[in-house]
């Protein structure tokens, strides 16, 4: 790493952290993930030299893998599968909602975009409208000779605006505080935490040597839901490090947008944003109705079939004690399904012929 990297950094990480400031004087949701996240993108697209550092990344999933994984003790688990059948419902949902948005997205662009040959800009909009993770999606995407760039776009803007819409919706709706399920573990324990630390990183090393997605993310989520469900009560997670966690992921998604960001197809960004706000509506639509028939309460349900990351939704729920196991084990059992369930549908559906 050369110091004018470092520099770039570090110089990224104090805006973040300024921005988390004002976010904190000002109350706003999330402070630590809203404001360097909008501090960052902006400075990004303003051409600043901003720049997101991959090992603070990789820490920053890692310890928000690991407090979400306290949350699971057996009471947990024992609700989430009893409404597995709602997972399965969700997964549907989702498969069929990013179906459908990328062919409206095809039905928008492909007549406005002739220099984009036929079968590129189908599968640019069928795995820009897939609901599910930017990389991912970018990667499958390219095998099937999409336009990478506008599905990377496409992603990256999504997860940005469901990340800023939804916590503003929860806190002025007045939906929060309503967790039922609390962390098993409230103290920390210095030898507990080393522990749990040592165990989870292990887990993220794991994922990362299977070529597992999100391995930082899944390894210490798994490795700390072990512990959880055993009974073995290791150590809670200092709330210094889960702030410092929000701050690092919300750079590295910051850093994603620059200058050329909007330069790239502004209407392809303007009708992405637009259906992010129309999926939004339908989501929570189909969340109230399946807090309707699990008996759950909608907000936690919103947050678990919103079209936002696994990180970032589960970190909503946790700040806003919004059901935290719910939201989370809806999250990653619909983004597995999703990475695994993608490509064939997309060769089942377009390329039979």
């Amino acid at each position: 790493m050369s110091f004018r990297f470092l520099v770039r950094v570090l110089a990224t990480l104090l805006l973040a952290l300024a921005a988390a400031e004002i976010c904190l004087a000002l109350h706003t949701p999330l402070p630590w993930m809203i404001g360097p996240l909008l501090a960052v993108s902006l400075a990004s697209i303003a051409g600043a030299p901003t720049a997101s550092f991959t090992p603070l990344r990789n820490a920053g999933q890692w310890t928000i893998g690991t407090v979400l994984g306290l949350y699971f003790t057996p009471q947990v688990v024992a609700l989430v599968a009893g409404v597995w059948w709602a997972i399965a419902l969700a997964i549907a949902w989702a498969l069929l909602l990013g179906w459908g948005f990328g062919r409206w997205l095809h039905g928008l662009h492909a007549q406005q975009m002739p220099h984009v040959p036929a079968r590129s800009m189908r599968a640019t909009t069928y795995f820009a409208g897939a609901i599910g993770g930017a990389s991912e999606m970018t990667l499958l995407s390219e095998s099937a000779g999409a336009r990478t760039d506008l599905v990377a776009a496409a992603h990256s803007l999504r997860l940005v605006v469901v990340t800023i819409a939804i916590p503003f919706a929860m806190q002025w709706s007045g939906l929060h505080g309503l967790e039922v399920n609390p962390s098993a573990v409230r103290e920390v324990n210095a030898g507990g935490l080393l522990l749990l630390a040592l165990a989870t990183g292990a887990g993220g090393l794991a994922m990362q040597a299977l070529g597992r997605t999100n391995p930082w993310f899944m390894g210490p989520l798994v490795v700390a839901m072990a512990f959880t469900v055993a009974g073995q009560s290791l150590s809670a997670v200092p709330a210094w490090m889960s702030n410092t966690a929000q701050l690092v992921i919300a750079v590295s998604l910051g850093v994603r947008f620059s200058r050329e960001f909007l330069h790239t197809a502004p209407r392809w960004l303007g009708t992405v944003a637009l259906g992010t706000v129309g999926m939004l509506v339908l989501c929570a639509g189909a969340a109230w109705l399946l807090a309707w028939a699990t008996g759950l309460h909608p907000a936690t349900m919103i947050l678990g079939t919103s079209p936002g990351g696994i990180a970032e939704m589960s970190i909503t729920a946790k700040v806003l004690q919004l059901g935290v196991p719910v939201v989370t084990a809806f999250q990653v059992c619909r983004l597995v399904a999703v990475l695994l369930l993608v490509g064939p549908m997309y060769r089942w559906i377009y390329e039979r012929k």
